[in-house]
């Protein structure tokens, strides 16, 4: 069976700079530094039992959108997850320094 999203506002502080985040059910990372947790097996479903730090590592673009890649610090997981719009612009562009090629 295939991954499934599964929408769920939640609002939330992040852990990593103190920006209360109100949650779009799209949400999953801290639009001020970028930085994410392991909350998720698939999107949105909220049952990753490790909640390790995620760490922003690089950026790419597939089909026209920023993606950011991430590193879990507790686990070593890793994945892409797309940017918002409220993004801070600016560590974007930092992250953009360090691109991540994607597997096609």
């Amino acid at each position: 069976m295939g991954k499934k999203f599964a929408r769920t506002p939640e609002n939330f502080t992040c852990v990593v700079c103190g920006q209360e985040i109100k949650g779009t059910g799209y949400t999953d990372h801290c639009p001020s530094c970028l930085w994410s947790r392991h909350v998720d097996i698939n999107p949105g479903d909220r049952k990753s039992s490790c909640q390790g730090l995620m760490e922003p590592l690089g950026v790419t673009q597939k089909k026209g959108d920023w993606r950011i890649y991430y590193k879990c610090q507790s686990c070593g997981y890793k994945h892409f997850n797309k940017t918002a719009d409220d993004d801070n612009t600016e560590l974007i562009i930092q992250l953009s320094s360090r691109p991540i090629k994607m597997k096609t």
